[in-house]
């Protein structure tokens, strides 16, 4: 793909998924502008990966999703918003509900309106495959019902019907883009499968909440290039896609995995303080990406294998850089 000449703003550059998406489009070209989240350390989160060659092509700029003035600070001269800061730790979720929906609806409705205000091109929104609930039919298409499941999915339906909302009121060009459970590289250590890898890189016992969930599993770089594609094209507005691979895994056959490729044997030890309130675990995603697909054209995926492996070497690579394990939110 070609980028060049695109400025594209990516909120919550320094995250996971942001850091592998700036990396990607600094790649094709693009002027990126990453939009950070203010700390008094100056921390641009994952962006230190990104290669020296294209930092000239990067302008960071600090603030806070919440705030408006700091976001249409950040979106004024982008033709392309690609809007992914969140809050995402669904047991956090539980803790801190307002905080969930400052963030993630607030900071999406001042993120819309920047983007009407300055006339931007496209809005790419980041939404999550927990809006579906556990499935009702599988594979879950854009059309299954959305199930708040857990506050967190709930401040992300709220704020994808808020980007709904932008484009049938004012013809906002946004699309929105859910993506099911993504997994690789500079992932937090609190997801499951860092937090699979990290305990067995320190010893035979997994400690876990449910391993009889379900999900559909795909390699950050190829979320990462969906979104890529989903941002430079010109189709598709008005819509929700999903990005899912069609193929679903139990939690708990992750652990064999990683187990084969260390060579260990390894004991899942199951923690009620890492099981979800009754109600709230989702049982099953698994996603039909069929719409996607067929609409932006996307390429050959990772194969889980070949993620699994590439994510473990990172992990293995930067172990003296995470403590014991413990339980994170």
């Amino acid at each position: 793909m070609n980028a060049r000449g695109k400025k594209i703003l990516i909120t919550g550059a320094g995250g996971f998924i942001g850091s592998h998406l700036t990396e990607l489009l600094l790649g094709y070209g693009a002027d990126v502008t990453a939009f950070i989240r203010y700390t008094s350390t100056g921390a641009i989160g994952h962006l230190n990966h990104v290669d020296h060659d294209w930092r000239q092509r990067l302008t960071i700029v600090y603030g806070d999703v919440r705030n408006r003035d700091d976001v249409n600070r950040a979106v004024a001269g982008s033709s392309i918003v690609i809007h992914l800061a969140a809050q995402i730790a669904i047991p956090y979720s539980y803790i801190a509900p307002g905080d969930f929906l400052n963030v993630n609806a607030v900071g999406t409705l001042n993120v819309l309106s920047a983007a009407r205000e300055h006339g931007v091109k496209r809005i790419v929104h980041l939404s999550t495959s927990e809006v579906y609930g556990s499935a009702q039919y599988v594979p879950i298409d854009e059309d299954h019902p959305l199930t708040a499941q857990s506050p967190y999915a709930a401040s992300k339906i709220a704020a994808d019907k808020l980007a709904e909302s932008f484009y049938l009121s004012f013809g906002l060009p946004v699309v929105v883009a859910r993506p099911f459970n993504t997994y690789g590289p500079r992932q937090s250590a609190r997801a499951v499968i860092p937090t699979i890898i990290l305990q067995a890189l320190k010893g035979k016992i997994i400690r876990l909440g449910n391993t009889d969930t379900r999900r559909d599993l795909n390699y950050v770089g190829d979320t990462a290039s969906a979104l890529a594609k989903i941002a430079l094209s010109t189709k598709g507005l008005g819509g929700r896609f999903n990005i899912a691979s069609g193929q679903d895994y139990p939690i708990g056959d992750l652990v064999g995995w990683v187990g084969d490729i260390l060579g260990k044997k390894l004991t899942i030890k199951a923690e009620r303080r890492r099981i979800r309130p009754r109600g709230s675990e989702v049982v099953r995603l698994l996603g039909d990406g069929s719409l996607a697909k067929r609409t932006f054209h996307f390429g050959k995926r990772t194969d889980i294998e070949s993620g699994m492996r590439e994510t473990l070497a990172y992990y293995e690579k930067r172990l003296n850089e995470f403590s014991v394990e413990d339980y994170q939110l």
